[in-house]
């Protein structure tokens, strides 16, 4: 997984770059076809703002959380990528379940008296 770290009117400090990396390892946990991770975080007033793009095999997942605190706007963005690469892992399972379902029905039809391409209840003749 490549990390790239981004700091807008922000020095990235080696323990927020920690702490990003720690609770980035709970996304890579669930998925592990991650290939690169960019976080860009940015200091505006009062608001701390945490923005992901997470590149996965197969999509790319955005996320972004803005809190009055830096770790916690880190702790949400977390929790956000972390339910929408379940959600992706989910449904990519899904789609290979419906996949070998429908390759299995194809080649039941096949095995089936009259082949794939034969009208129940017609004449064949």
């Amino acid at each position: 997984m490549n990390l790239n770290l981004t700091g807008n009117h922000l020095e990235i400090t080696p323990a927020i770059r920690d702490y990003v990396i720690g609770k980035l390892d709970r996304v890579t946990r669930h998925f592990d076809h991650v290939i690169d991770v960019n976080v860009v975080m940015s200091v505006d007033k009062l608001r701390h703002k945490v923005e992901a793009n997470v590149h996965v095999r197969g999509r790319d997942i955005h996320a972004e959380s803005i809190e009055a605190d830096m770790y916690a706007a880190i702790d949400a963005l977390a929790d956000k990528l972390d339910r929408q690469v379940l959600k992706h892992k989910e449904k990519a399972a899904v789609h290979r379940h419906d996949v070998a379902e429908i390759k299995r029905d194809v080649a039941a039809d096949e095995a089936r008296p009259g082949g794939a391409g034969t009208v129940p209840g017609a004449l064949n003749e």
